[in-house]
């Protein structure tokens, strides 16, 4: 019989603290709008910007996670967001706030490099993240709830990012130090499936600038035209997200089975049709079964990105890179789902969008079929002799890699 695998925890906790404010988005933006002097645009441009510090960092430390050391620099990236979420929800001043928001992002995108990175070395990451995925959306869902019965202000959401960051850093204990990679598998060498992992790449950006910039005004479209009150608008996102987590529940139960091409595909044109619906709501059956059925959808496709990323390279550094292109497209999505409201009202944004996404589907359905009939790369393993006194007699035990707790889940 196998030795029971361990189940990377910390590795699970800081996946849900990096994704965590890209969940939050619509709440923080429009508090951000009404809790200071800003209009629309203004706080959906510090949205942007929060997201693209977050994109950055992970640019920055896609090869770097194993060189630094996982403990070391989960904690720097927890360090980072609790002084900027922290600071920009203490202040009201705008230019303290936005730098806050950047500090804050460039934490949450090092947590998430450091997350992902180890998502491609665990023995079967689609599980792992699919508890990274529903410990996010079980969060967000109750912060949803929460939030509107705490008062007005900016600071809520931003302080809820802060406290996570902070709550999670005890974990880091259970990470690994600096490690040296082995002579026989350097750590810094040429990146496997060049081809298939750049199309991927920059296929990812488009997907999340689709996703994200309905997201990012989803609280304005139940405001302002499904005529609903913020406390409606919070439940819905909040029975929402619990749809998420029905929908990661169940790409983990199925797991495989299905491919990835045939979940990513289809998955993402259904996507576009809810982006449609959400976008055109002008009350509340339909703003819920935009925002219910899309939020359903997102994680299982997700899911299956993040693990076609990982299949790609087992370092880990095609699921850092992936991410990072993804939190671009994140990044500019409260921006761009603003500027597009604004110039054609939010049904027409829909269309745009939903018509952006079947596009994209096509090239990121034709890496997941490629990807599929290669073999997942395998790590190599070096031997080192130990040297230990004979003993009379050896008994056989079934062997396991153990996981480190340096490796993250990636969907």
């Amino acid at each position: 019989m196998s030795a029971p695998r361990t189940m990377p925890w910390p590795l699970v906790a800081l996946f849900t603290t990096g994704y965590l404010a890209p969940y939050l988005l619509p709440t923080t933006v429009g508090r951000l709008s009404g809790g200071l002097p800003l209009s629309a645009t203004q706080a959906g441009a510090i949205g942007s910007a929060l997201l693209l510090s977050s994109a950055t960092a992970g640019f920055v430390l896609a090869s770097r996670v194993d060189r630094i050391g996982p403990r070391t620099l989960a904690r720097a990236g927890l360090a980072l967001a609790v002084l900027g979420y922290g600071t920009a929800a203490l202040t009201g001043f705008v230019p303290a706030v936005v730098a806050g928001a950047l500090i804050g992002g460039f934490g949450s995108g090092t947590v998430t490099a450091v997350a992902a990175s180890g998502i491609a070395a665990q023995h079967d990451p689609h599980r792992v993240t699919t508890l990274g995925l529903l410990g996010v959306s079980g969060l967000a869902g109750a912060l949803y709830l929460t939030i509107p019965h705490l008062g007005p202000g900016h600071g809520l959401p931003l302080a809820a990012l802060a406290l996570t960051a902070l709550a999670v850093w005890p974990l880091t204990g259970r990470l690994s130090g600096r490690t040296a990679p082995a002579r026989t598998a350097p750590a810094y060498g040429r990146l496997p499936r060049l081809r298939a992992g750049l199309l991927l790449a920059v296929a990812m950006p488009c997907w999340s600038l689709a996703q994200n910039s309905l997201w990012g005004v989803s609280g304005r479209i139940g405001l302002a035209q499904a005529h609903l009150t913020e406390v409606t608008v919070g439940a819905v996102f909040a029975v929402a997200l619990g749809a998420g987590l029905v929908g990661v529940v169940g790409a983990g139960a199925l797991g495989p089975r299905l491919g990835r091409a045939l979940p990513i595909g289809a998955g993402t044109a259904l996507i576009a049709g809810c982006i449609a619906l959400s976008a055109s709501a002008t009350d509340l059956p339909a703003f819920a079964a935009g925002e219910i059925s899309w939020n359903l959808l997102y994680p299982v496709v997700l899911s299956y990105v993040i693990g076609l990323a990982a299949s790609l390279d087992p370092r880990g550094r095609w699921a850092v890179l992936v991410g990072s292109a993804s939190s671009l497209g994140t990044a500019a999505g409260p921006l761009t789902g603003s500027v597009l409201a604004g110039w054609a009202g939010f049904p027409v944004m829909g269309t745009l969008l939903g018509a952006g996404l079947l596009l994209i589907a096509v090239p990121m359905t034709a890496v997941a079929l490629r990807a599929g009939r290669r073999p997942l790369p395998v790590m190599p393993v070096v031997e080192v002799p130990v040297e230990s006194p004979a003993v009379p007699v050896q008994r056989d035990y079934d062997t396991a890699s153990p996981n480190s707790y340096a490796s993250t889940s990636a969907m």
